[in-house]
């Protein structure tokens, strides 16, 4: 696969499947002058991880919408059923992303709340400072994601109907600690995995996709899969993905078949060619309904377990009480 070390090399963009995430990642390096300024504000730019832990579901983000900045983290504790949740907004440019990832940092820090990411060559880590409010405990902790174990990167340049999309995503054996009020959960990287969400992207003002990833080990190394359904372009490549030990190895025509008024009850996701077919149990969701005029989300993420069957190539795994997420966007932005 081709890996080019920039996404824009002298002013034209690649597209495709990329072998690597190029060492610099900004889209806007295709333009200049005013076109540039005004395609800055179209930018979507976040970062999340998903964390697979046999005792809890959770997920974090920083965003940098342009015009606001944004995290969000959840940690559900499948002890007691409670699902905890903080987040927080601010004024643009709380929030700036490199285009290098190596080496490079990114973090909110408002009063009482700080979620940061650092990544660096040989270990990334997430730390996380966030006070109790009256609504959830607070949550502190250090999770170090280890990149010399992590499967193979999952990097996608590709043209959107109204839009471009650009998503880097890997799995990560994490290790560390995470304190949800008085619990305290350990991460082993023999067992935990964190799925890392890159994306720095042009979406098309109607924006509405459907989700889902999860991983586990095979043989002690990391595999799973991320799956999508959107609008596409013919011919223009897409995110779906199997993780195996040697790639990132493509995925066609998802079917995603769930009950939209009963998003809580199991879905049933199948490739055309037969390598993933799972059914996703969801335990819980995460909710997101903002109406802001000309800005609108109407969004969930359901978090759960996946049963079924993956082929890694070398051979069919069949999985069960595998953790992982499944979401909705329909958004105006």
């Amino acid at each position: 696969m081709f890996e080019p070390r920039s996404l824009v090399e002298n002013g034209v963009r690649h597209y495709g499947r990329l072998g690597a995430r190029p060492v610099s990642v900004n889209p806007l390096d295709e333009f200049r002058g005013p076109w540039r300024r005004l395609r800055r504000t179209r930018l979507k730019e976040w970062a999340g991880f998903t964390v697979l832990h046999p005792e809890i579901y959770a997920s974090m983000i920083l965003q940098d919408a342009k015009y606001l900045a944004s995290s969000e983290i959840y940690v559900h504790d499948r002890a007691t059923g409670v699902l905890h949740q903080h987040e927080q907004v601010a004024p643009p440019g709380a929030v700036r992303f490199a285009g290098r990832l190596i080496g490079s940092s990114v973090a909110l820090r408002r009063k009482r709340y700080a979620l940061s990411y650092e990544f660096a060559a040989d270990r990334h880590r997430i730390e996380i400072d966030i006070a109790a409010t009256t609504d959830a405990p607070a949550f502190t902790g250090r999770l170090d994601l280890l990149p010399a174990s992590a499967s193979p990167a999952l990097s996608v340049s590709s043209r959107l109907p109204g839009g471009t999309m650009y998503t880097n995503k890997a799995l990560y054996p994490v290790e560390g600690s995470l304190r949800v009020g008085e619990r305290e959960f350990v991460f082993r990287p023999d067992r935990d995995l964190a799925i890392l969400d890159e994306h720095k992207s042009a979406l098309p003002y109607r924006t509405v996709w459907t989700w889902g990833t999860f991983g586990t080990f095979a043989d002690g190394v990391p595999v799973g899969a991320n799956f999508v359904d959107r609008p596409e372009l013919p011919g223009q490549p897409e995110e779906s993905a199997i993780w195996t030990a040697a790639a990132a190895a493509p995925l066609a025509d998802v079917d995603f078949g769930w009950d939209a008024s009963a998003p809580l009850s199991p879905w049933r996701i199948r490739s055309a060619d037969g390598r993933l077919d799972v059914t996703f149990t969801p335990e819980g969701r995460k909710t997101v309904d903002l109406q802001l005029g000309v800005l609108a989300m109407d969004y969930f993420q359901a978090y759960g377990t996946f049963a079924g069957s993956l082929d890694i190539g070398t051979r069919t795994l069949e999985l069960t009480d595998v953790h992982g997420v499944c979401e909705q966007m329909r958004a105006r932005l």
